[in-house]
């Protein structure tokens, strides 16, 4: 077989309608054999013919769609010195666009080494590894454009592609549980039937399943444990995986964004899924370990591993920010994604060892002329000292707020010394964003997400069950920071099962009226519960799947949810683009927000230094918002108040006096679950009877 020194960009495998050029990056091999794979298995090895600044490259005429291919790396295997080369072992392309088949554990000729002593392993493992897949880059977009829906009308819905269409009755059988089936009307309606702006899918980059769950007869479900980060995940593909996959994924963000939903992924870029170092060789160990990873100083047997999964790329090597830049914009250019959530992104920022919030990574994404324009969302933690970073991403970047997350639980379960703070969270979290031009939708806020509880679990269960995750429950967090609402899982008692319903109603309408951007975990809407399992991770089961026939049996909450979006939407005073300043804008007399005791009276200091209160009143100016539209004019809007009381007891609120607003009408009542207007004036100075943990808003009539 003939093969031409060919180009060394782009990286990976380049159809160009004639045949294929194939490049790879090693600092450390000697040679690398390309490996092309029949259909029968037969493998042909061919050996790349030039190496230009590290990486090797070779050209092969009447290589197309379709053709299985992967590496054998000849290099030094000295694992004391940071370098794994083995050539036994079939290596995927990092750049691979397509991945076919999945390891095959339970054969010891999968691992790269023999015995803890890790001498290597000269066992071929070919038939047990996936294989990469060379890919078509065409593919008819048609008049296919990104919504760019700017930060203030998002409205975020964290799901999972299987988990979402799996058992869903209204779509067709072959395929749910596959981008086909997240394109299909009845998943696309219900999406814009709450309100929906984005989704926000977790891992779909190509992942493997974890040789200690396969061994337990479990699989990694969620996929934080990517080995191909330009390939999307074979596994959700109806059509076929020989590169099908890419098509089918495209197909799915045109139809998406057709339906005015932008795609946003949750990415890992921190770690991979090769483990740490009694872990397999399937991609980036085999081809330069020294290189991707962050090895430990005193050992390089060893890895650094701030993600808690065993390794850490190396965020210092130039070829490791290649990958990841080259993955980001492959996904924007070639998928037309919209944006990133990026999984422990404090990692990310590790140039040595502290957390760097101006890294080479982020100087990198704030310079690149596409990423810059997407949505960037950070989860701001990771595992490692100084891990924890909420508030100190660069002003580009949105973030999980885990503040407002832990705030507004311990508000709603009635928690002291929890009022000043749920205030900070509900008007943006300017305590953390104010600064350096950042603004509200700096704060992406939840309250429930993948990781930990269903909103309905949350207000059910005091305590984990995890025991089907094989870790005798030792796993996930043992702190829900909820209120179970009188007993432990489910009950039928009428009165206990009312004060839930009452709690997620609490907790949706918070979030979905806080300033900022809401996101909702998937399947909250219909009362999705995982059985007081609140680490799902490895639950490819029913335990995670959404239960579709809770549609109807929770219909008032569906409702519920998607009424309250629509106030959001409707309504600009809730989706601020700045920060409140407690004063007047435009020339108005009121201030832009106040602050009121139940008893009707502006809060004082002393009011705040109250550690026991429970309850406030919340207006928002809508002739004060901040904003002004395309022609220079003042955005302006109805003025709302926002009763919270999160006492066990009804309380009555005094409404504040006449120069607020003459009359008020009752729009939303987590009490009952109203969620329109009842057509009752109630007048300034008068009294508001608000339920114990309920939650009333007051929309301004005169």
């Amino acid at each position: 077989m003939k093969i031409w020194p060919g180009q060394p960009y782009p990286l990976g495998a380049t159809y160009d309608g004639s045949g294929a050029n194939f490049s790879v990056f090693s600092g450390l091999a000697q040679k690398i054999l390309l490996c092309l794979f029949d259909d029968d298995g037969v493998e042909t090895q061919v050996e790349l013919p030039e190496v230009t600044a590290m990486v090797h490259h070779g050209y092969l005429a009447g290589v197309g769609p379709g053709q299985r291919y992967g590496y054998r790396v000849f290099g030094p295997y000295e694992p004391e010195k940071g370098c794994r080369c083995n050539p036994a072992k079939l290596m995927l392309d990092p750049y691979a666009t397509a991945v076919e088949g999945e390891v095959l554990w339970g054969d010891p000729k999968v691992l790269p080494y023999v015995g803890d002593d890790l001498t290597p392993s000269s066992d071929d493992n070919a038939a047990l590894v996936p294989k990469s897949i060379v890919t078509s880059p065409y593919f008819d977009w048609g008049h296919d454009r990104p919504p760019r829906t700017p930060w203030d009308r998002t409205i975020v819905y964290e799901t999972h592609v299987k988990g979402f269409t799996v058992a869903d009755g209204d779509i067709d059988e072959s395929l749910r549980g596959s981008y086909a089936a997240l394109a299909e009307p009845a998943a696309i309606g219900h999406l814009t039937g709450l309100g929906i702006t984005a989704v926000e899918l977790l891992p779909v980059h190509q992942f493997i399943h974890d040789g200690f769950l396969h061994d337990r007869g479990l699989r990694n479900y969620w996929g934080y444990n990517s080995i191909a980060y330009l390939a999307p995940h074979n596994d959700y593909a109806s059509t076929g995986t020989r590169g099908e996959q890419v098509t089918e994924f495209k197909r799915m963000v045109k139809a998406l964004h057709e339906a005015g939903i932008e795609v946003i992924l949750d990415v890992v870029y921190n770690h991979t899924a090769e483990g740490n170092h009694m872990g397999p060789s399937l991609s980036h160990r085999g081809l330069d370990n020294f290189a991707y990873y962050r090895l430990n100083e005193e050992d390089k047997r060893f890895y650094v591993d701030y993600t808690g999964t065993g390794n850490s790329l190396n965020m210092r090597n130039p070829f490791v920010l290649q990958l990841i830049m080259d993955s980001l914009r492959y996904w924007v250019n070639d998928m037309h994604v919209d944006g990133f959530r990026f999984d422990l992104a404090a990692t990310l920022a590790r140039e040595l060892h502290d957390v760097d919030r101006l890294s080479t990574f982020f100087d990198l994404v704030q310079q690149d002329p596409t990423l810059r324009q997407v949505k960037l969302i950070a989860e701001p933690w990771d595992v490692g000292e100084g891990g924890y970073q909420v508030g100190n991403f660069p002003p580009l970047w949105s973030e999980w707020n885990g503040k407002y997350r832990d705030t507004v639980r311990d508000y709603w379960r009635g928690e002291d010394q929890t009022l000043a703070e749920f205030a900070y969270r509900l008007t943006g979290s300017s305590d953390l964003y104010a600064s350096e031009g950042r603004s509200p939708h700096a704060s992406v806020n939840f309250v429930t997400a993948h990781d930990g509880f269903t909103l309905a679990d949350l207000v059910s269960y005091n305590e984990k069950h995890n025991e089907a995750n094989g870790d005798d429950n030792h796993d996930g967090t043992d702190d829900n920071r909820a209120w179970n609402c009188g007993a432990e899982g489910p009950t039928d008692d009428p009165a206990i099962a009312a004060l839930r319903r009452r709690q997620q109603r609490n907790f949706i309408a918070t979030l979905l009226l806080s300033q900022g951007v809401p996101m909702l975990l998937g399947g909250d809407e219909i009362g999705r519960t995982q059985g007081g399992n609140n680490n799902g991770y490895c639950q490819d089961s029913e335990i995670s799947w959404y239960d579709w026939q809770l549609r109807e049996a929770n219909a008032d909450l569906l409702e519920f949810t998607g009424a309250v979006a629509a106030i959001r939407t409707a309504h600009p005073v809730f989706r601020r683009p700045r920060f409140f300043q407690g004063r007047p804008l435009h020339g108005e007399s009121i201030k832009d927000i106040g602050w009121f005791t139940p008893e009707g009276s502006e809060m004082s200091p002393e009011d705040w230094d109250d550690g026991v209160a429970k309850s406030i009143g919340v207006y928002l100016n809508g002739d004060a918002i901040g904003a002004v539209d395309q022609r220079g004019e003042p955005v302006t809007d109805d003025s709302f108040l926002l009763l919270f009381n999160a006492w066990e007891e009804p309380l009555d609120f005094t409404l504040p006096p006449a120069e607020w607003a003459a009359t008020w009408t009752r729009i939303v009542d987590t009490a009952t679950g109203q969620h329109a207007d009842d057509g009752t004036v109630i007048k300034a100075g008068e009294g508001v009877a608000v339920e114990g943990r309920a939650f009333v808003l007051l929309q301004r009539a005169t």
